[in-house]
């Protein structure tokens, strides 16, 4: 395992294009990420939800970049200290040999100094299990 980065990654059947409105949902994230459950809008791409960890309330400002395909997430403890650790990609399935209907998403993390390695563990943890809960939910259309 990276000390600095994590990725977590899978093969999806929906095209890119659902695949990455998916991800760019602030509240739909409610339903797989387990470090922000419960999500609320609170400002423009600006969201509140709690930790399943620790119950801590975690802040998340969204921002997409639709012709690459990619979803920035700065995350944070309060509004005004948020960093961009996370990322999601999607690949159009065909682009890489797959049927056009499909797709491979990647989740994307990345270490700050301030998350010792029992946190980063539990991060990376975390990462590995919600990209089967996103291919879950993509594939059967929740």
């Amino acid at each position: 395992m990276s000390t600095l980065f994590h990725a977590a990654t899978t093969r999806v059947d929906v095209p890119a294009e659902t695949a990455f409105a998916y991800l760019g949902d602030g509240l739909r994230q409610s339903e797989w990420t387990l470090g922000s459950w419960g999500r609320v809008q609170i400002g423009e791409n600006l969201f509140r939800g709690r930790s399943l960890f620790d119950g801590g309330e975690v802040y998340v400002r969204i921002s997409t970049t639709p012709d690459a395909l990619l979803v920035d997430y700065e995350v944070g403890p309060a509004r005004d200290r948020l960093r961009r650790v996370n990322s999601a990609r999607v690949v159009p399935g065909g682009s890489l040999g797959w049927a056009e209907s499909s797709c491979v998403v990647t989740l994307m993390k990345w270490r700050t100094p301030a998350q010792d390695d029992e946190v980063w563990e539990r991060l990376c943890a975390a990462y590995d299990a919600e990209i089967h809960m996103i291919k879950g939910r993509l594939e059967l259309g929740f």
